[in-house]
């Protein structure tokens, strides 16, 4: 990065930097998710704590995750499409602003109304961060895309294990308030941030000097083809994070009513979940660089099935096993899932990210408020039941082309 007045004059040296894995910006880019999502994650966390301090239903809790995962989704797209037409290298930062102050109100809520505000905040930050931070990766990946967005998302779900763990020791034992502990993250990451967005603003003047010895993927499909692809790839979306939604959401509600743990123990088992999902994550991409990504697909999501449904069953050794088992399966699909949208629309990176993160968001958003309200009206075992057959639709993988055979590299 220190040789970067002299890339933008040497042409071959910039085909170098354009086309070779730029692992520093891919692990920067990581460790900013990690932060981002840390923060989220602490909205999840803190809602045993919420219901029982406001006195709120499982329909209300449902919907501090839909108004949350709302905001974190519905502009995602909109974002990605205006950062590929107009990039904003420095976006991530404004991203980081918006979800320190979502924190800050979350710390000082009065009550239920104010705890929506706090989390749209942070929604919203989420909503500018995640579409141009994946296509930072995707710049950086060298054409490793699966194992670029891969270490990209491992930031973001090992955010998300953590989360929970750090709520656990700092703020279920001493109140709501040491919630602003976690506004130490957000300055680290606008200081990570600034420097990745120099190195992106550097970036993106390479590619205006060197497009023409860039490669990009084409794609001999048909535009009813790749619509098709599209579909199946959202709904393939729902069903994970509609199962991920009610493990996210109400596992620890789960294991207090089934097993009468502790709240902190709760916190413990969605610690071993989400370390697993952060796991996972890494494996996915990979491995589908290696071996194809529909392939990572199908077995990422059909083959969690096995598990989701013994889940139910289960005592509470076995319920930490399958859940970690569970974690490690099902989140091997979303890397694969992106860069297999990505390579279909191979011109729209930042629009195809914010889509698929945006939709991620809002079908977990929805799932949370619809299982909330299933919840109230049956228990949260039923909800758990009824969910563990949400993987079966994995099976609509087969509909998708493989695109090993249908991708053509321009040199």
């Amino acid at each position: 990065m220190n040789n970067t007045t002299t890339l933008r004059t040497e042409a071959p040296i910039a085909k170098t930097i354009v086309n070779t894995t730029v692992f520093p910006i891919l692990f920067a880019i990581s460790f900013s998710h990690l932060l981002n999502d840390m923060m989220q994650a602490t909205i999840t966390s803190v809602y045993p704590m919420l219901k029982s301090r406001y006195q709120l239903n499982f329909s209300q809790v449902g919907m501090i995750t839909f108004v949350f995962q709302l905001t974190a989704s519905i502009l995602q797209p909109f974002v990605g499409n205006y950062t590929d037409k107009r990039p904003q290298p420095y976006s991530f930062v404004i991203a980081m602003l918006f979800s320190l102050t979502g924190i800050i109100l979350l710390a000082y809520s009065f009550g239920y109304e104010s705890i929506l505000v706090a989390v749209g905040l942070v929604g919203i930050g989420s909503s500018i961060f995640h579409p141009e931070a994946s296509k930072v990766s995707y710049y950086a990946s060298g054409g490793k895309r699966g194992l670029a967005q891969s270490i990209f998302q491992l930031g973001g779900n090992g955010g998300s294990a953590i989360g929970p763990l750090l709520v656990a020791l700092i703020v279920a034992p001493f109140g709501l308030h040491n919630l602003l502990w976690f506004n130490i993250a957000a300055l680290i990451g606008i200081f990570v941030l600034i420097r990745v967005g120099k190195w992106y603003k550097d970036h993106l003047i390479l590619r205006q000097t060197n497009r023409s010895k860039s490669t990009e993927g084409m794609l001999h499909l048909s535009k009813n083809k790749v619509v098709i692809s599209v579909v199946i790839l959202l709904v393939l979306i729902f069903s994970k994070y509609f199962y991920l939604a009610s493990m996210t959401s109400y596992f620890t509600f789960y294991l207090i009513d089934k097993f009468h743990v502790t709240v902190q123990q709760s916190q413990f088992y969605l610690f071993i979940f989400l370390g697993a999902v952060a796991a996972g994550t890494l494996l996915g991409g990979s491995l589908g660089d290696k071996f194809g990504r529909k392939i990572i697909i199908w077995i990422s999501i059909l083959g969690a099935a096995p598990f989701t449904l013994l889940l139910p069953y289960a005592n509470l050794f076995w319920t930490g096993i399958l859940a970690a088992v569970i974690g490690l399966i099902i989140a091997s699909a979303f890397s694969a899932i992106l860069v297999y949208a990505q390579e279909l629309l191979p011109g729209k990176i930042g629009m195809v990210s914010g889509l698929f993160f945006g939709f991620a968001f809002g079908m977990g958003g929805l799932g949370s408020a619809l299982l909330g309200k299933l919840a109230d009206h049956t228990s949260v075992a039923y909800v758990f039941s009824i969910c563990a057959y949400l993987p079966l639709l994995g099976i609509i993988t087969a509909f998708l082309p493989d695109l090993r055979k249908k991708l053509i590299i321009k040199n």
